[in-house]
């Protein structure tokens, strides 16, 4: 079972490294391209956009070929990716190379979570994808950090060759290591109510809400990402070294409250576990509101910054655990319906609310106490069948022999 987790792990962590790893080296790169740093901002659009599109494709390969094919196509896709933005001499094919990016890291994304779908039962699933989570958000806080120590002896495409590395590490470590874990044709039909039905459907009650949670609160929280510089800085007046600060520790309550939800769930149920999380979300938008409009202390924004982070963090893998549960032949793609769900939500927010002009503060909080009430109305309509937790991939036993 060891190198399943490895493999997916390894294969999730390609998405977020490819975001925050360049990002310190944006001045030297827009210099050499001759371009604006505004301009070199869409690449973070170029990238969430090459994983869109890919996913579902990607979903659908896995299901019909395997796991570990599109692990490895993946993986060679994101290095080659990676050396040509590193080697690319002008914007166009640096935001190509962006794209394309997009496209491996997707491809690996979306099989990491198929996999975890293949090997895991329902509780031990939400326990990793926690932890997962967890280990999610270490990355942008470690991967500024080791930019900044590589430009400080090599220049900026030298970002590009270390996400290559990465690259080829996955690449290994889904050639010489991950075992293929799509399920066997021979359980595609059983009577027993602890197997799941032929007729997979995307139409199911439980997938679609649990969809819909979980691309609300990637909104929330990539909403939360970028509007906290104009809080932070243009609002509560802090330098960039405050800034880098106060999102390091709002990453750190994360990564704990993530390490945190594995433990919670042998105590409390996975419904309720639900409830807290968008509790707290909701209670965060109440705070970020009396502090805006009835001028509290600063403190009281870090601890509504906090509460986001704890809240999406201990919700987070439950939510996405439940939603793959009802599949075993077409996790790959249930897997990219969640991903696609929550790039293009949260996109599609973020620009819809920019473009009407509403305030950073209000963005926030609008998502944090809509989103919550949706989610909350969904927990309660839309309950997990008492079977989920037997809804397990019938080669489970095997596989765990094998590894």
């Amino acid at each position: 079972m060891f190198r399943f987790l490895l493999c997916s792990f390894a294969l999730v962590l390609l998405y977020p490294t490819a975001i925050d790893l360049y990002l310190v080296g944006l001045p030297q790169i827009a210099r050499d391209l001759h371009a604006n740093e505004s301009q070199l901002h869409i690449a973070f659009s170029i990238y969430l956009a090459g994983m869109a599109t890919t996913m579902l494709l990607a979903g659908k390969i896995a299901d019909s070929v395997g796991r570990k094919p599109v692990a490895i196509a993946g993986a060679v896709i994101f290095i080659a990716a990676s050396l040509l933005g590193g080697s690319a001499e002008q914007t166009t094919s640096f935001l190509t190379a962006r794209f394309a990016q997009g496209i491996g890291a997707g491809s690996c994304y979306i099989v990491a979570f198929a996999i975890l779908r293949d090997t895991l039962d329902d509780q031990r699933r939400a326990k990793v994808l926690s932890m997962l989570n967890g280990i999610t958000c270490i990355i942008p806080v470690i991967a500024p950090v080791v930019g900044h120590l590589i430009m400080l002896k090599f220049p900026w495409y030298s970002l590009f060759t270390t996400m290559a590395a990465m690259g080829v590490l996955v690449c290994l470590l889904s050639i010489f290591v991950l075992k293929e874990s799509k399920p066997t044709a021979r359980h595609t039909t059983q009577n027993s109510d602890a197997m799941i039905d032929e007729k997979e459907t995307f139409f199911e009650r439980l997938f679609i809400s649990r969809v819909i949670i979980a691309a609300i609160s990637v909104t929330m929280i990539l909403t939360y990402v970028n509007v906290s510089p104009m809080l932070i800085m243009n609002e509560l007046g802090f330098d960039r070294g405050g800034y880098s600060s106060i999102m390091a520790g709002t990453a750190l309550v994360s990564m704990l409250t993530s390490f945190s939800a594995p433990l919670m769930l042998t105590f409390l149920s996975q419904r309720a576990l639900m409830f807290i999380s968008q509790s707290l979300l909701m209670v965060a938008a109440s705070i970020l509101m009396l502090a805006h409009y009835n001028a509290l202390s600063i403190g009281c924004y870090f601890i509504g910054f906090g509460l986001i982070c704890a809240g999406f963090s201990i919700g987070f893998g439950v939510t996405m655990s439940q939603a793959l549960s009802p599949f075993t032949k077409r996790a790959g793609v249930a897997s990219s319906i969640l991903g696609i769900a929550q790039v293009c939500s949260s996109a599609f927010y973020i620009w819809f609310m920019g473009l009407i002009g509403v305030s950073a503060l209000n963005m926030l909080v609008l998502i944090l106490a809509i989103g919550g009430l949706i989610s909350v109305a969904l927990i309660l309509l839309v309950k997990q069948p008492n079977n989920a937790l037997a809804l397990n991939n019938p080669d489970y036993e095997e596989i765990s022999r094998s590894s």
